[in-house]
């Protein structure tokens, strides 16, 4: 939201107020939180103290390297809800010196110019380098005296060459400068400036990160009103928010998770291919199986049906209730689909139609939302008197759980969590007295956590997943999330590329989208391009709305494309769950944006086409019908994994490339170490077992890879010793002896293991 007419002026309508001095401060009794005032004037003596409004500043550190800011004009009653964080309430160090006050957490230092010889100031300090500062007039106390509204300011300073990244999901360029950005969840697609998971959380390329914690609108300019700040509102007379220290974006994320919560780790067979009815296809128990027979014969591996929408009634979602017209033996049909090894999805919603069979019971028992004259509150938008359940009552919530036990008692394995976005704010009352502002983001929240939550009391925590669309803070802890519903067009998977690393740099670990784009008829050419990226991202799913997404419908090489790309991907889970574990352990997400991973490297900072596939794959999806391939590898010793060609590059360089449906740029660092099984026919299997271990470009030194089993369970590390042209390899965690391949240059020499511990002459 922007407030100010160029430098000069404050637009029409409002008044902005902001502190000037930093007249005095004092401690907690435990040194926790310090507590400064500072009047909207500088005070030379006591008759200038009437009549003067000022902001209370509380200072505080949740965890180490992190500090709290928390800006209050009207000390107000507190509202809900709140995100929930994990405060670990750490001490000050506080240091004074004649003009300033510092308070330190960690290495992350705020300091605040002090009395009346200096401008207002903050500055935020890590390892002694300042990061980012708030000068003097840049908070704000803000009122709109049309609309009789007050809001809360702040404005942090960018310095040149720094890119912001994150707040969610956001399918606009990758970089956020210049980008006005709401924080608020919309049903909207994914080409547009909304998005379905807005997260007001951002980090920068120069070591720190900046989380608003505030479940409401947040309202960010990015270097837009001020183009060397970032500036971020709020409706009401507060506003928190936190630095992150780093100094590496992984360590800003490992911190930032810390305190909203770690990304669950998802069972390893949700790792494999997912097929759906698609959205408004028929379907019938014997169209389910025939699709589900017809991948196995041709020989495109499948760990996961999932049945949209129409597994009920339309115009009664949602009921929990099968279709029995279509469905006559549900639990029959579960059993003959996990008899074939694979699991079950459905479908849900928040949401409960009038025409429901649970309407008038959840109407009665206060399980919905209201409004203020005690009805519900609904509308006609995707269903006949659509009604939200109302998950801040614990009643409503173990109701709701109630029919997921049914369903997961039944056989289902898994939920796809839809919507969560569309939640009111005008007029809508919550059972816990909720501020329906504060509300509406946080809604996602309250439905996925007792989904997941349904799954685990079930199946146990380790078998808990979704597939949910909508998020906000904290939401990390109950992956996966997709990104919604897509057009099927280049332009719209480059998009959701975007919008899914921007997804990953905001604290979330695993993404997913639709392969092959959700609407419209999707190309052919499209589809084969679409089911690469797909199946090299961390979940992949074949959805559509009007046409069955099986590779058959688009042509005998498009089966072929599913097939390879489905088999290397369960060829690779011993490395992706290696990987998995640790995104789940470290907060670091498993699909990682070039800035990330490569942060020296100034041509890595702003690439939104291609992504790091855990430490040591580079992907890079193709975008046109033109077999085009057009991308960057930073400095250092690649290998095309599935060409064999072999890059060696000084400096950092482009390429541009021709390759056919079979191949990408899917590219494993030098001194990789990939354990991978050919025969795999699923994503769960003995990865202790997997018959060969490749190792790409050793140089001198040592080199490890982590090794986990199907459980996510820790077995020690592959290890690789390189000395004096002699290679020592280890395996000693494997349960038997894999074939070592080396990739040397372009040639690859196969090496028949005959002990745990070898070692071979290069």
């Amino acid at each position: 939201m922007k407030f100010t007419n160029g430098l000069w002026l404050v637009r029409d309508n409002f008044s902005i107020q902001s502190p000037h001095e930093v007249y005095d401060y004092h401690l907690n009794e435990d040194q926790t939180k310090a507590t400064l005032f500072a009047p909207y004037a500088v005070v030379h003596n006591r008759s200038q103290m009437n009549d003067l409004g000022g902001t209370t500043i509380d200072v505080t550190s949740p965890q180490e390297n992190i500090i709290g800011i928390k800006l209050t004009h009207f000390d107000q009653l507190p509202k809900g809800p709140s995100f929930h964080l994990n405060d670990d309430q750490k001490k000050l160090d506080v240091n004074k010196e004649d003009q300033s006050v510092s308070f330190t957490s960690g290495k992350l230092t705020a300091k605040f110019s002090l009395g009346n010889k200096a401008p207002f100031d903050i500055k935020f300090i890590g390892d002694g380098k300042l990061l980012t500062e708030s000068v003097d007039g840049m908070e704000g106390e803000i009122k709109d005296t049309k609309n009789h509204k007050h809001y809360m300011r702040e404005a942090l300073n960018l310095d040149v060459n720094e890119n912001v990244y994150g707040l969610g999901e956001r399918f606009t360029n990758f970089v956020k400068n210049g980008q006005s950005v709401n924080i608020v969840n919309k049903d909207a697609g994914t080409g547009s400036e909304q998005t379905y998971k807005n997260i007001p959380f951002y980090m920068t390329n120069h070591g720190y990160g900046v989380f608003v914690d505030q479940p409401e609108n947040v309202s960010f300019e990015v270097a837009s009103e001020y183009n060397d700040k970032v500036q971020f509102s709020v409706e009401g007379e507060s506003i928190q928010y936190y630095i992150v220290y780093g100094p590496t974006a992984k360590d800003i994320l490992g911190r930032y998770t810390l305190l909203t919560g770690r990304p669950a780790l998802p069972p390893s067979w949700s790792f494999g291919l997912w097929l759906t009815t698609s959205f408004t296809t028929d379907y019938s128990e014997k169209t389910v199986l025939s699709i589900i027979d017809k991948m196995k014969e041709n020989d495109v591996p499948l760990d996961v049906f999932h049945f949209d929408c129409f597994w009920m009634k339309g115009f009664e979602w949602t009921s929990f209730e099968w279709d029995k017209d279509m469905f006559p033996d549900p639990a029959g049909l579960i059993k003959k689909i996990h008899d074939r090894g694979i699991k079950v999805c459905v479908w849900l919603n928040p949401y409960i139609s009038q025409k429901s069979r649970l309407f008038k019971e959840a109407r009665d028992k206060g399980y919905l939302i209201k409004r203020h004259d005690g009805n519900p509150w609904q509308w006609d938008l995707w269903q006949p008197g659509n009604a939200f359940v109302d998950f801040t009552n614990p009643a409503a919530v173990k109701w709701y759980k109630g029919y997921l036990h049914d369903l997961l008692k039944m056989g289902v394995d898994v939920f796809k969590t839809d919507f969560g976005e569309r939640i009111p704010v005008k007029d809508a009352v919550f059972y816990d007295g909720s501020d329906p502002k504060r509300m509406h983001n946080y809604y996602t929240y309250l439905y996925n956590k007792a989904v997941f939550e349904s799954i685990q009391e079930v199946h146990g925590e380790k078998a808990a997943t979704v597939f949910a669309r909508s998020a906000t803070v904290g939401s990390q802890k109950f992956p996966v999330h997709w990104g919604g519903d897509s057009d099927s067009r280049y332009t719209s998977m480059a998009a959701s590329l975007r919008g899914g690393l921007s997804f990953m740099s905001s604290g979330f670990g695993f993404w997913s989208h639709d392969i092959g784009g959700f609407n419209d008829h999707c190309p052919a050419d499209l589809y084969k391009r679409w089911t690469q990226f797909g199946l090299l991202s961390t979940h992949s799913r074949y959805h559509g709305s009007t046409e069955y997404r099986v590779p058959w419908h688009y042509g005998e090489e498009a089966v072929k494309v599913s097939r390879k790309f489905v088999k290397n991907k369960l060829s690779l889970m011993p490395y992706l769950y290696s990987q998995a574990v640790a995104t789940h352990e470290s907060g670091y997400p498993m699909m990682r944006p070039m800035f990330m991973e490569f942060p020296d490297d100034a041509s890595a900072q702003s690439l939104g086409t291609q992504y790091m596939l855990g430490d040591d794959l580079l992907v890079a999806p193709i975008f046109n019908d033109r077999s085009e391939a057009h991308y960057y590898l930073p400095a250092g010793h690649w290998t095309n994994t599935l060409t064999g060609k072999d890059y060696d590059v000084d400096h950092g360089q482009w390429f541009d490339e021709k390759y056919d449906y079979m191949s990408l740029p899917l590219l494993a660092k030098q001194d990789s170490i990939l354990l991978t099984n050919p025969q795999a026919e699923h994503a769960e299997y003995d990865y202790l077992s997997a018959p060969e271990v490749h190792v790409y470009q050793p140089s001198e030194g040592h080199h490890s890879q982590a090794v986990v089993d199907e459980n996510g369970e820790h077995h020690g590390e592959i290890t690789v010793d390189v000395k004096d042209g002699q290679l020592t390899i280890d395996v000693s965690p494997l349960k038997s002896l894999p074939t070592l391949f080396l990739h040397i240059g372009g040639d690859v020499k196969k090496v028949e293991l005959t002990d745990k511990k070898q070692t071979i002459s290069l």
